[in-house]
């Protein structure tokens, strides 16, 4: 069962009330992502033949989970684009210079949710407004809810993963090269890759 509740029952009347487990709808409330059990990762095609992987090491979120209408839970995400890191410094270099990221000019990337959504199960589905380069455009994103703990520490932790596509030359990420035997350097389509700790805040 996920934390935002079941669907409804597709015999129930349009005007019935959706059925609400008491213990997801506990886990409602305000949590803050926490870096260091945090990955915000991508995977890129390099050459036509291989795949390259990277992540960020600063990033900062909030998420708002409503356990008992899943369309009123809000996400954000600020990523800092100089912590990019995927293995090897030089190609780290080049990513934030002028041919890609521009980071002494767009130093964040962010994330806003616009519409969140339960699939059923522990599927869902968050929508909103992703901003590279200061290029805001639509992403969504697919969801799977791991699960609720308090840590040894007495922390109230949710967790998910989360994948979603992109094209980056829709954000205006579009240098390239051309490779002799056709094809180019580095593909259009980026995939994303979250995967989600979060801490619930205290009053």
């Amino acid at each position: 069962m996920g934390i935002f509740g079941r669907k409804n029952d597709a015999t129930a009347t349009a005007t019935a009330a959706p059925a609400v487990n008491p213990d997801l709808a506990a886990l409602t409330g305000e949590y803050t992502i926490d870096p260091a059990h945090s990955t915000i990762g991508f995977v890129a095609r390099h050459a036509m033949v291989t795949n390259v992987k990277g992540g960020f090491q600063d990033f900062t979120g909030t998420l708002q989970l409503d356990g008992s209408d899943p369309s009123r839970s809000t996400a954000t995400l600020d990523v800092v684009m100089d912590s990019i890191d995927t293995g090897n410094a030089d190609r780290d270099g080049h990513l934030k210079t002028a041919d890609f990221f521009r980071t002494d000019e767009f130093p964040a990337m962010t994330f806003r949710s616009t519409r969140a959504e339960a699939l059923g199960g522990d599927d869902y589905r968050i929508t909103g407004d992703l901003t590279i380069l200061g290029t805001t455009k639509p992403l969504t994103i697919g969801l799977e809810f791991n699960g609720a703990a308090t840590d040894p520490f007495g922390n109230e932790r949710v967790g998910f993963e989360g994948k979603a596509e992109i094209l980056r030359s829709e954000w205006g990420l579009t240098w390239n090269a051309a490779l002799e035997t056709g094809g180019v350097l580095v593909s259009d389509k980026i995939k994303l890759n979250f995967d989600i700790s979060a801490i619930r805040k205290t009053a």
